[in-house]
């Protein structure tokens, strides 16, 4: 079965920037599409981005677009998410997820989740 661990999280203050990494273990066709969630408290789990680990092909929702960045390696099997210019809207516990062939936005298509890596934005 497909592993995948988050780590990166921390305490960062309004625009800073901070890099989490998912590196996934057991890796098949059923998890070609990682994608990046996040939930902030009191809020339901949203998508943030993803990517693919045959074509590439980053997506973004629109509320990190031109601040995050998505990446990959895949001789590290290893996901990237640069956040930059973070704002306190952005503390929320992240999520690396995997499901087969291409990058969605519902949660519910995702079947293999990380447990996660806090992300606090605040002065």
């Amino acid at each position: 079965q497909v592993q995948l661990v988050e780590s990166g999280g921390g305490l960062v203050q309004p625009g800073d920037s901070l890099r989490l990494s998912c590196t996934a273990s057991g890796r098949t066709l059923s998890s070609n599409a990682m994608g990046w969630f996040r939930q902030a408290p009191g809020k339901e789990r949203e998508f943030v981005g993803g990517i693919t680990w045959s074509g590439g092909n980053p997506v973004y929702a629109d509320s990190v677009k031109g601040r995050f960045t998505i990446s990959r390696d895949n001789a590290k099997n290893t996901v990237y998410l640069q956040m930059n210019t973070l704002k306190a809207e952005d503390t929320a516990v992240y999520y690396c997820a995997a499901r087969p062939f291409v990058v969605t936005t519902q949660i519910y298509d995702y079947q293999y989740w990380g447990q996660g890596t806090q992300v606090t934005v605040s002065s």
